[in-house]
């Protein structure tokens, strides 16, 4: 399966990544921490070696021994694997669910960090973050300038011409989703073009597209809301670099165009899955593009700033969004973040591991209803904006998924194809 090559493959050559990062950085240890920066960068990458050891050799999971908020939870999530009836006692690299060893992985390498003060802060990841963004100017630019040109005149732009724009930007937030740098094992995966040009040709490609419902329920949230109510949209966002810029935009238009009042993003609370959006780099990238030497990036970026002074949008991260769990289990492990989103008029989740975790990361039949997948969370209408990256995917049409099957083996897993799929709740 897929998940085999990525356990075997794939998370060796991460792991292999950021112990290669941390020895490059050597210097700049020394030089800000003394001998002290040197011993901790040696101890983390002994820590993580034996970690990419114990994965090779498919040893035993064991327990996280740092002192973290939510270590304890990792470990009753452990145990919890250990007594599941029908696994096999002990879970192992190569024996236990893939989604639950993948996330144990980035999990293990914060430990490695977090365990070796004075480097403790240093973000393994984020130089790949920020080449992806530098590499992805070109795209940046154009689709900065077309929002931009898009302002200029929004207030003339009548219902059905603000669909067709709305269309268009959930479509570049979808295929922002494939500059993934966990599924290329770090690879460079920039966004070289402009995301805008080739949108007509990619809509067969869209297996699921459900835009229509989330047009709908943004009209009539608008048309319903009372006075002191907002129509308040969240975003739990996935990749930095690229694609976060393109949820940037279209958050950018939804208050624009007055479709939404207040835009809620949720990032990651530690590095995590290589590219994912911490609170460093969502605010990293507005400064980028403030203080960038285009008029179209630098608006966009001084416009964001205000955004988040003024209280209309919001950044907020949660230890949940790194556990094992799948969001099945939000309202009982994290009742305070489900809460959160039951405030929500719309949620929008980006990209793989979020849909991983939304359907529970099962082989399903493709047919079985999205509805059903989610298995009770429904803290809010709900939209998956997803480019196939995994091999598990519902809601098709019956027969849709075989079709595809028969000419590409690799439809699920290559990034080709993509999803706008809704839920409305309850």
């Amino acid at each position: 399966s897929f998940a085999y090559v990525t356990i075997k493959d794939r998370l060796p050559q991460i792991l292999t990544r950021v112990i290669d990062t941390l020895h490059r950085h050597k210097n700049e240890f020394f030089e800000e921490h003394g001998e002290k920066g040197v011993e901790a960068e040696k101890r983390a990458i002994s820590f993580l070696s034996k970690l990419r050891n114990e994965l090779q050799t498919d040893k035993p999971v064991t327990p996280l021994e740092d002192e973290l908020p939510d270590a304890a939870l990792w470990n009753q999530y452990l145990d919890y694997q250990r007594n599941l009836p029908n696994g096999n006692g002990e879970p192992s690299w190569f024996q236990s669910p893939w989604l639950y060893v993948e996330c144990y992985m980035y999990r293990r390498i914060h430990a490695a960090l977090v365990q070796n003060p004075p480097i403790d802060s240093f973000d393994v990841f984020k130089e790949g973050k920020a080449q992806n963004f530098f590499e992805s100017q070109e795209a940046v630019i154009a689709l900065c300038t077309y929002f931009q040109e898009l302002l200029k005149n929004i207030k003339d732009l009548d219902e059905k011409q603000l669909q067709e724009e709305l269309f268009k930007l959930l479509q570049v937030s979808l295929w922002g989703n494939k500059c993934d740098l966990s599924f290329s094992a770090g690879e460079n995966m920039s966004q070289k073009s402009s995301p805008l040009q080739s949108l007509e040709n990619m809509i067969p490609y869209i297996l699921v597209n459900d835009m229509e419902r989330v047009w709908s329920l943004l009209v009539n949230a608008k048309k319903n809301r009372t006075e002191g109510s907002n129509v308040r949209v969240d975003i739990i966002l996935d990749n930095a670099g690229f694609e976060l810029v393109s949820d940037l935009v279209l958050a950018d238009f939804l208050l624009s165009s007055k479709l939404a009042d207040a835009v809620y993003f949720h990032g990651k609370s530690i590095p995590w899955y290589v590219s994912d959006t911490t609170k460093h780099d969502f605010n990293w990238t507005i400064k980028q593009l403030g203080s960038a030497n285009h008029m179209w990036m630098s608006r966009c970026g001084i416009n964001w700033e205000g955004y988040l002074k003024k209280g209309v949008w919001v950044f907020r991260d949660h230890m949940f969004w790194t556990l094992p769990h799948d969001f099945s289990s939000m309202s009982e492990v994290a009742p305070d973040l489900y809460a959160e989103l039951q405030k929500s008029n719309l949620l929008l989740f980006k990209g793989d591991l979020n849909y991983r975790k939304l359907t529970g990361d099962r082989k399903w039949e493709y047919s079985v209803p999205f509805h059903q997948a989610l298995n009770k969370f429904h803290p809010a209408p709900l939209c998956s904006l997803r480019t196939l990256k995994s091999d598990t995917q519902v809601g098709l049409k019956p027969g849709q998924g075989e079709q595809i099957q028969a000419s590409e083996s690799e439809w699920m897993v290559s990034g080709k194809y993509g999803i706008v799929q809704f839920d409305a709740g309850l």
